[in-house]
């Protein structure tokens, strides 16, 4: 792994943001065309059937594809934020750790789409997704705040 490549996946997983701290997802390569993080499933990611719930199967879908349209945009000091998001569950799975993918399907200059791959520990595909994302210019506001990064903490 590049030196350049490292640093983004030491920078991402430094600033995840709640949800994916929560959810415990780590990122292990970023670049501005695909993206990669892995999950150890733990009993918080279970329904009642002892299955990982598909919230986080979304989750991870959403994160990984998010996070790349972010990472793709970062130098023009623009921001993306998801618009649609649609998950399809294919292989039920207890434990082990999850392995998500995730590459652009088109990259406009207001919106993309990224698809990502949910894959067990013994390569078997257990979802799949899409996100279309719309890119935001330096500035924008969501809720009546900027959209932005924030790297000068080191929290995360």
């Amino acid at each position: 792994m590049s030196e350049s490549t490292l640093q983004m996946v030491e920078m991402i997983n430094r600033h995840l943001g709640g949800y994916n701290t929560t959810m415990g997802l780590r990122f292990v390569r970023a670049a501005p065309d695909s993206l990669e993080a892995q999950l150890e499933i733990a009993e918080h990611h279970l329904q009642a059937y002892g299955l990982v719930h598909g919230g986080v199967l979304t989750g991870m879908i959403e994160s990984l594809c998010s996070v790349g349209a972010a990472v793709s945009v970062l130098e023009q000091g623009k921001s993306a934020v998801g618009l649609e998001n649609s998950t399809s569950f294919l292989r039920a799975v207890r434990s082990g750790v999850l392995h998500g993918s995730a590459h652009p399907v088109r990259l406009g200059r207001r919106s993309h789409v990224w698809e990502a791959e949910i894959r067990d520990d013994r390569g078997r595909l257990v979802a799949t997704g899409r996100v279309r994302l719309l890119i935001l210019e330096a500035g924008a506001q969501a809720d009546g705040e900027p959209v932005r990064l924030d790297f000068s903490s080191s929290a995360g």
